[in-house]
């Protein structure tokens, strides 16, 4: 049994795929406190040649504050203009129709926090891709709040029975693979490698951009294709 536990983005990059793609479940890991200028409810998207950020506008976000609490602000017309600009951004890509669909229903949905919007595009994403990880959505049913960031990982992962435990090679420093190794679970880290493909007419490819560009410039297959591309270290 593989499994990965991580917060959740809105619509996150192409790595945050890979690791949902390696395991067999994924813990969305919504029970901790929101990251003021994070990626939970922003990304960036290719405008003009260019990365552009897009932001979901919230109420009231704090670091004291658990995602799954922080609300997002339905009293503006956000929605409708970051549309616009998708629209701007992608009209002409092979695949703007169906993925700008997928966008607008996601941003739409009856989601009253970030939690459950982010949630929401990552398993709209991973339907469209054909992705068969199983998301558990949600942390908090393991009750074990109280335990520091490495030992939680550890006892969601033996809760589950995992035996194999996945994480971005971007917190390589943080665990300890003797004491995953002390409690039976085999610590792998997801390095991304990376790949180009065709954005418009730009000369210089542009890495590292929301999920949302590799949706618009590729099929569902070469979409999973790219997501593929990945090592186990």
């Amino acid at each position: 049994m593989r499994i990965a536990v991580m917060q959740p983005y809105l619509f996150p990059y192409i790595g945050y795929f890979q690791l949902l793609e390696s395991v067999d479940r994924f813990v969305i890991y919504d029970d901790v406190t929101f990251i003021k200028q994070g990626w939970i409810n922003r990304n960036n998207i290719l405008l003009g040649g260019k990365p552009f950020m897009f932001t979901v506008p919230l109420v009231n976000a704090s670091s004291y504050t658990l995602i799954r609490d922080t609300a997002v602000n339905r009293s503006l017309p956000w929605a409708g203009k970051l549309m616009r600009t998708i629209e701007q951004a992608y009209r002409k890509a092979p695949y703007y129709s169906e993925v700008a669909t997928l966008i607008e229903n996601t941003l739409r949905c009856n989601c009253e926090t970030i939690g459950s919007m982010a949630m929401h595009s990552i398993s709209a994403v991973a339907e469209y891709l054909g992705i068969q990880t199983q998301i558990i959505p949600g942390s908090s049913h393991y009750a074990n709040q109280h335990l520091a960031a490495q030992d939680r990982v550890i006892d969601i992962c033996r809760q589950e029975n995992a035996d194999r435990y996945h994480n971005p090679i971007g917190g390589i420093e943080l665990y300890s693979r003797s004491d995953f190794s002390a409690a039976g679970i085999e610590l792998l880290f997801v390095q991304t490698t990376l790949q180009s493909y065709p954005q418009l007419s730009q000369s210089d490819f542009v890495p590292w951009l929301s999920i949302i560009d590799v949706m618009m410039f590729n099929s569902p297959a070469g979409a999973m294709e790219l997501v593929s591309n990945y090592k186990l270290v």
